[in-house]
């Protein structure tokens, strides 16, 4: 019985709370028209769709949000997937070409099997780790492990970087600068070190050197990035890598081909490229690629990558001429070395000045980019006497610390706004351009200077100290291409 009187007071009880009504849910915030309006034209600007939600006093209402917030942008993550295949073509195949042609037969292979060696161990760092220390929110000089083994890198935008871009195409396209800086460097070494000596040099390399520099330069919290970190030290500007890519690689270059020395014979017998068809159809390419690379740097299909596109092929363009004008006027004769010579060295100089520079910048760039590192390759070389190779220091760390020092000179904010607004404005930067910004850049050019050379010597007698790094005179006499790899670039 009592068993009865229980169940009947349940369903009693089940009934009255039934009747009760149930407590109100809060729905979700929606944005009004206008809001949705201002995130969808945040795209044509691109800029920060998040930033219509924002109320008076700045905050974002918890769950209030558009379909525009928080996903890639289908015009700007084509272009920078686009601009990401670019660099890579600009390491396989136009440096290897490039570099390929420039070198004796017996060692073509060995410059292309380098090239193929820096991409694959490249891309595995930059997966477990090498992504992470170089853009994830960290210190001044390194990033954190936010990102080790690409965790959390999908296709949603990084705000810090995008707000248009996927996440996983931005890492994608900076593993394109990644692989093709160390590729540089082989070119000081090319024909006399060994193919395991190259690959453990980069691997330890790019810890030393790469990895710290890219953070510094261009991570959200890096020490010396000007444009973005509003609590940058040094508010140095640099656009696509006049500091990460190029005086990283031809600083480096320089400090390794003295460690390593000489070739033998340097100076007594002509090294003279195998195939000037090789080195200008590999220009052709790098020239090419570098839309990518330097335009792609806007990380936009947008207006400052436009002035990108143009001001890298006036430099270009510029550069060729002046390096094979030069050359008409020393030598007697404007060769087609001289020609592609100068197409590197304008690219270079005008590589961390191109989204910051007008034309006529552009156009004074190219002038000096192909002056002044024409002077170091066939003057300053042959004073001091040491052997690059394929003159990676004369050109890419010439060029590229001439090219810091003129962007802190030419910057003009009325080409990228970004030099005076947001970031800019909290660290300094805005009141530095045209007043005095040089200097800053002077202090980049110094600290990436100082981080390029300490960190290669150590890398260098390291790896010294582990193995053979240079190969057998007889090695050397029979060619890179046999001793190394077995193979023959071309049966005659």
């Amino acid at each position: 019985m009592s068993t009865l009187f229980s169940r009947l007071a349940c369903v009693g009880a089940f009934a009255v709370l039934s009747a009760c009504p149930a407590p109100a849910v809060a729905a979700e915030p929606q944005p009004t028209v206008e809001q949705r309006l201002a995130a969808m034209e945040a795209y044509f600007q691109n800029s920060d769709p998040s930033a219509a939600l924002l109320d008076k006093d700045g905050k974002k209402p918890a769950g209030l949000t558009t379909p525009a917030v928080g996903v890639p942008g289908p015009g700007h993550n084509t272009w920078m997937m686009l601009s990401a295949a670019f660099v890579l073509f600009m390491t396989l195949p136009g440096l290897a070409i490039f570099y390929g042609g420039l070198v004796r037969r017996k060692n073509v292979l060995s410059i292309l099997a380098q090239c193929l060696g820096v991409t694959t161990l490249v891309t595995l760092i930059w997966w477990a780790v090498g992504y992470s220390l170089a853009f994830a929110p960290g210190g001044a000089y390194l990033g954190g492990l936010d990102f080790a083994f690409l965790r959390g890198v999908t296709s949603a935008p990084n705000t810090s970087y995008s707000p248009w871009v996927s996440h996983n195409v931005f890492c994608m396209f900076q593993m394109m600068f990644a692989i093709i800086t160390p590729a540089l460097i082989v070119g000081a070494v090319a024909e006399r070190m060994r193919f395991a000596a190259i690959l453990t040099f980069v691997g330890i390399w790019m810890f030393l050197v790469y990895l710290p520099i890219a953070h510094m330069a261009w991570g959200s919290d890096g020490l010396m990035n000007g444009v973005w970190n509003p609590h940058a030290t040094i508010r140095a500007i640099d656009f696509a890598g006049g500091t990460v890519v190029e005086m990283a690689s031809g600083w480096s270059s320089l400090v390794l081909c003295l460690i390593v020395g000489r070739r033998m014979n340097y100076g007594k017998e002509l090294f003279a490229p195998h195939s000037m068809v090789f080195c200008m159809v590999g220009a052709g390419m790098l020239w090419v690629g570098w839309y990518g690379f330097n335009a792609g740097s806007a990380v936009a299909a947008d207006g400052i990558a436009s002035n990108a596109f143009l001001t890298t092929t006036l430099a270009g363009a510029v550069a060729s001429g002046t390096w094979a004008l030069a050359e008409y006027f020393v030598r007697g004769k404007a060769s087609v070395l001289g020609f592609c010579s100068g197409i590197v060295a304008g690219l270079v100089a005008i590589t961390p000045a191109c989204g910051f520079v007008n034309a006529s910048g552009a156009i004074l760039i190219g002038l000096l980019g192909g002056m002044i590192p024409f002077l170091a390759v066939y003057k300053l070389k042959s004073w001091l006497k040491y052997d690059d190779s394929l003159d990676v220091f004369g050109v890419h760390g010439v060029a590229g610390t001439l090219g810091l020092l003129l962007t802190g000179l030419l910057a003009d904010s009325s080409v990228n706004a970004n030099l005076v607004n947001g970031a800019a404005v909290k660290n300094g930067l805005a009141g530095l351009v045209a007043h005095g910004l040089w200097v800053e850049q002077l202090k980049a050019i110094g600290l990436t200077f100082t981080v390029a050379t300490v960190g290669t010597a150590i890398t260098a007698y390291a790896v010294r100290a582990m193995m053979p790094v240079r190969i057998s005179p007889e090695e050397e006499h029979s060619g890179l291409d046999l001793t190394e790899h077995g193979e023959e670039g071309y049966i005659l």
